[in-house]
């Protein structure tokens, strides 16, 4: 890959919520650029602390339909648009949840007191990595994504289906699919605006 091709796939790398099962790749790639990109996102002191669950099929489905379920029994409004972004998640292909493990952060600050603090903060800026890449990966496949935090509200029900290791602790979700439309334009805030350089 050269830098333009890198270029064009961080431009191609969109929210995009308008997604169907219809995919062009097979399960097995999915899994391989996840697998990848849990081996070689870097992390501090090389902790390595996020963990994935991946859910297809039914499970992808159901996931998406317990999600609902606890958000109607929260709900004191109209609950029509919500409705339609839980049936836009469920048309997708499949779904991502991201955790990281706090078991390791304990040990970690208790193995170095004076960084104790810090491992939290370094902790997401890992999973934020590791969510990149792996959206990138996901990308390069020709799949739409967008990612969703609907943590701690579906904590417990992830808790009982999907988890043996209580350490894990829920973080997001990230949605993929074919992407069934385009995403809108994109506004920037000025380059010069984001930008300080000193030395030159």
């Amino acid at each position: 890959m050269n830098i333009n091709d890198f270029k064009n796939l961080t431009e191609k790398r969109r929210s995009i919520y308008n997604l169907s099962k219809d995919i062009k790749v097979s399960d097995e790639e999915i899994i391989e650029v996840i697998k990848h990109a849990l081996t070689h996102t870097p992390s501090a002191f090389n902790t390595q602390l996020f963990r994935v669950v991946l859910l297809f099929n039914d499970k992808h489905y159901d996931f998406w339909d317990k999600t609902e379920d606890v958000l109607r029994k929260r709900s004191t409004k109209d609950f029509t648009k919500t409705e339609l972004k839980m049936k836009s998640f469920k048309d997708a292909y499949g779904t991502i949840l991201f955790f990281e493990d706090s078991d390791v952060i304990k040990s970690l600050q208790e193995k170095m007191p004076s960084y104790a603090e810090h491992f939290s903060t370094w902790a997401k800026q890992d999973i934020s990595m590791l969510q990149y890449n792996i959206w990138l990966a996901l990308t390069s496949l020709g799949l739409g994504v967008n990612l969703q935090h609907y943590n701690p509200l579906v904590d417990e029900f992830i808790k009982t289906d999907y988890l043996d290791n209580n350490s894990w602790k829920h973080v997001g979700e990230m949605v993929f699919g074919h992407p069934a439309s385009n995403p809108s334009e994109k506004q920037f805030v000025p380059i010069e605006n984001k930008i300080k350089i000193f030395g030159l």
